[in-house]
């Protein structure tokens, strides 16, 4: 569906482009996954996507059509939901909708039957009369995802669109987000929680310095011939076993590691024993994508 094909984007006077040679294939019915630490390029890829910036180098394709002339053609195929609050906070709920329902040019029994879908999708039937400030932080991520569904885009880009809500608000919108695909909307989603990615993304890409590290469907992603495993201490991990197993501070004297082989398991236990540290707990599994994440970054999201 959509083809981005070794493109590169500098900002003026950067020292360092923002992104560089990034191809992605997003396929049409699913939701596939952005990740990457705080100016990874990830901004700067859906602003592209979204037509805010142009691609200096590289091609971007909608449907095997450049994306400029499949946005003149269909000026709705792309919506974007950014993680600021996009609409008015004095304005209703519903006069909201029927603001960006007529900024998209949607013909009168069109816009209706748009709004009335958004509003239903989004469940926000009891609070159409109250102005946006006057909701709660799970209500106004509802009223930003019901105008970005607003002319049934074939390509929704959803940027954070969990942040600052409850665990109910939260689940209800990620099985809302889940669920868009089988409408014929397929899902671009950047988020800095790994435990929603792995819920409802059935591809992932992981960029880092403008560069893409990882991508591909959530199973061979996290299907590696590495093992991993976490270990709690009675003291910290030594700086020098912490580099060589890759560690990841869990806090609390927990510690997520990788190894190559399970020899290597044995290797550090005898090495923590040298080192007088008391191991309490040791779990040994397969890598979860947040474990995946730091070993190829080796930083967190929100650095």
């Amino acid at each position: 569906m959509l083809k981005v094909d070794g493109v590169s984007y500098r900002y003026r006077d950067a020292a360092a482009p923002a992104l560089q040679d990034v191809s992605l294939n997003i396929p049409a019915g699913g939701v596939y996954g952005l990740l990457g630490p705080n100016g990874a390029g990830k901004t700067t890829l859906i602003s592209l996507l979204a037509g805010l910036l142009t691609a200096a180098d590289g091609k971007i394709s909608l449907n095997d059509q450049p994306l400029t002339e499949a946005r003149a053609a269909n000026p709705r195929a792309i919506s974007l939901v950014p993680q600021d609050y996009a609409f008015y906070p004095m304005l209703t709920v519903a006069e909201n909708l029927a603001f960006f329902a007529g900024a998209l040019g949607l013909a009168r029994d069109e816009r209706r039957q748009q709004i009335d879908a958004a509003i239903a999708f989004a469940r926000l039937e009891q609070v159409t009369g109250k102005r946006a400030e006057q909701l709660s932080g799970g209500l106004r991520r509802r009223l930003n995802l019901a105008i970005g569904l607003l002319g049934q885009p074939q390509l929704l880009l959803l940027d954070e669109p969990t942040v600052g809500v409850d665990p109910q608000s939260r689940s209800f919108l990620l099985e809302s987000i889940a669920a868009l695909p089988a409408s014929g909307t397929t899902v671009l989603y950047t988020s800095h929680y790994m435990e929603e990615v792995e819920a409802i993304c059935q591809r992932v890409a992981i960029l880092d310095q403008g560069r893409v590290l990882s991508e591909g469907t959530l199973d061979d992603l996290l299907a590696t011939a590495d093992s991993s495993a976490e270990i709690e201490l009675d003291q910290a991990l030594p700086a020098a076993l912490a580099e060589r197993y890759a560690a990841t501070d869990l806090g609390h004297f927990k510690f997520g590691l990788f190894f190559r082989s399970t020899v290597e398991v044995a290797r550090l236990l005898d090495e923590l024993a040298v080192a007088g540290c008391t191991v309490r707990q040791l779990h040994v599994g397969r890598q979860n994508l947040e474990q995946l994440f730091m070993r190829l970054t080796r930083r967190s999201l929100r650095d």
